[in-house]
């Protein structure tokens, strides 16, 4: 069975998008598609970015927890809020502390907002940053508008069957990109 690590990027006071996180990691294992765990990114103390991990001289116990993780993931979720058309520091800051963990990585993104476009406006910007280091995006969006209204505080989902049926076509294409990776090596 794959495993895939889910990071909640949000780590402001108040944040909607972690309820898509959590609907995710409820929707992958009642579904028994993958194993599945959260690496939310407001557990992690991760100082203004620096330097890449590998040139740290002596990097914090997270964040050699943190690069395991997304190494050892079959494939990596990101769920991400757009803030003024960008994804926030916090995500940006793991993106660029990584480099070879990236490397050839089937990574999903699903982008909320509070507002009527779901995020969508961040998805190629955080696809061009990813890409630059060797990732492999999934070619699917999982947008969220309104996700304030979309999943309440534990990540139920307003409309379960649309919002399964949407998650089920998404997931589909990580596990894919997963089993071809296995296949390639």
């Amino acid at each position: 069975m794959p495993h895939i690590v889910i990071i909640s990027s949000s780590v402001r006071k108040g944040r909607n998008s972690h309820r898509t996180a959590l609907f995710f990691q409820n929707f992958i294992s009642s579904n028994a598609l993958a194993s599945v765990e959260i690496l939310d990114l407001k557990n992690y103390d991760f100082p203004i970015f620096e330097e890449r991990l590998r040139f740290f001289e002596n990097p914090t116990l997270l964040m050699l927890e943190f690069a395991s993780k997304v190494k050892h993931a079959d494939g990596v979720l990101i769920v991400t809020p757009e803030y003024n058309g960008g994804y926030p520091s916090s995500l940006k800051n793991v993106v660029d502390l990584l480099y070879d963990e990236w490397r050839k990585k089937p990574v999903a993104i699903a982008t909320n907002s509070a507002g009527p476009f779901g995020g969508t406006q961040v998805i190629t910007s955080l696809q061009f940053s990813l890409w630059k280091i060797g990732a492999w995006t999934v070619p699917a969006m999982f947008p969220v508008p309104k996700v304030q209204e979309a999943f309440d505080e534990n990540g139920a989902p307003a409309d379960e069957a649309g919002t399964h049926k949407r998650a089920t076509i998404f997931i589909n294409e990580l596990l894919w990109c997963v089993e071809a990776k296995k296949r390639m090596e």
